[in-house]
């Protein structure tokens, strides 16, 4: 996957001429260093897809440029490490011409995945921050296409929880499937009849009754969907540990520790990764 987004990065970005501005201004094999710099508190994320979007454009563009070595690059840091304003995050040494045709798109997929990583640890801080607390934040499938495995692995940097990858490796009986078939009850019916025990099985549910429905089903997951702190306490009393809870819809970090006291397993975040904002790095010569 990774392979195939870099390729996809660099033709949008270098097209059938390439680097129309380096090229010309660089035209001998020289080399030199950059620092890569945090410009803000946060987790790091990408740093093994930023050391390949170099690595890329040498495989990829050497033999226009006449390069003798590859770039080399130095993290101090590890995925999932916390970073501070100011940092030198990384050194990246090679061709001038590797480092400047690479440094956007390196720089793209660093800045995304430690803003996703970043915004993660908030929560995970918040909800470790209370007693006794059991509840974990999960992703969700609300992901840029092509994206979904490094934003979900950028999630698990900053501490949170991985919910399905997509629609082959859970079963998720939203409201839609309940209203078009006429019941929880027969659309788990019908999910047992044709897959049995193969696939956990998560039913959305919007009121209390439809969470006793679903507990009478003896499903795994029981999803409550936009529900009230009241409505949430007397829900997760009514499962009594019989599956699993996942409270979801309009969570923020102003409402978050509410809902995690009242002893749901997990708090869905769809804003973990369809909109959260980019970490703040730079690329600067040494």
């Amino acid at each position: 996957m990774i392979e195939k987004l870099l390729e996809m990065a660099f033709e949008e970005d270098l097209g059938d001429l390439g680097d129309i501005t380096t090229d010309a201004v660089f035209t001998d094999s020289r080399t030199d260093t950059y620092w890569l710099i945090a410009k803000q508190d946060g987790v790091l994320c990408g740093a093994d897809i930023f050391t390949r979007a170099f690595s890329y454009v040498d495989k990829k563009y050497s033999d226009k440029i006449s390069i003798n070595r590859e770039s080399q690059i130095e993290f101090y840091f590890s995925d999932g490490d916390t970073l501070k304003k100011g940092q030198k995050v990384a050194k990246i040494d090679g061709s001038i011409n590797t480092l400047l045709k690479g440094e956007r798109v390196a720089l793209n997929f660093i800045s995304h995945l430690s803003g996703i990583a970043t915004e993660v640890r908030k929560w995970t801080d918040l909800i470790s921050s209370i007693s006794n607390n059991k509840t974990k934040i999960l992703d969700t499938r609300k992901t840029l296409p092509g994206w979904r495995q490094l934003q979900k692995y950028a999630v698990k940097c900053g501490g949170g929880t991985n919910h399905r990858m997509g629609l082959y490796d859970m079963v998720m009986i939203k409201d839609n499937h309940t209203d078009g078939i006429g019941s929880i009850t027969k659309a788990v019916e019908k999910v047992r009849s044709k897959w049995g025990d193969k696939f956990k099985i998560e039913v959305e549910t919007r009121t209390l009754q439809e969470v006793q429905e679903a507990l009478d089903s003896n499903v795994d997951i029981i999803m409550l969907d936009n529900m009230d702190i009241g409505t949430m306490k007397e829900a997760v009393k009514i499962v009594n540990g019989k599956a699993a809870t996942e409270a979801s819809g309009n969570m923020t970090l102003d409402r978050i520790k509410e809902v995690a006291q009242t002893d749901v397993d997990y708090i869905s975040v769809g804003s973990l990764t369809h909109s959260v904002t980019a970490f703040d790095f730079s690329l600067r010569k040494i």
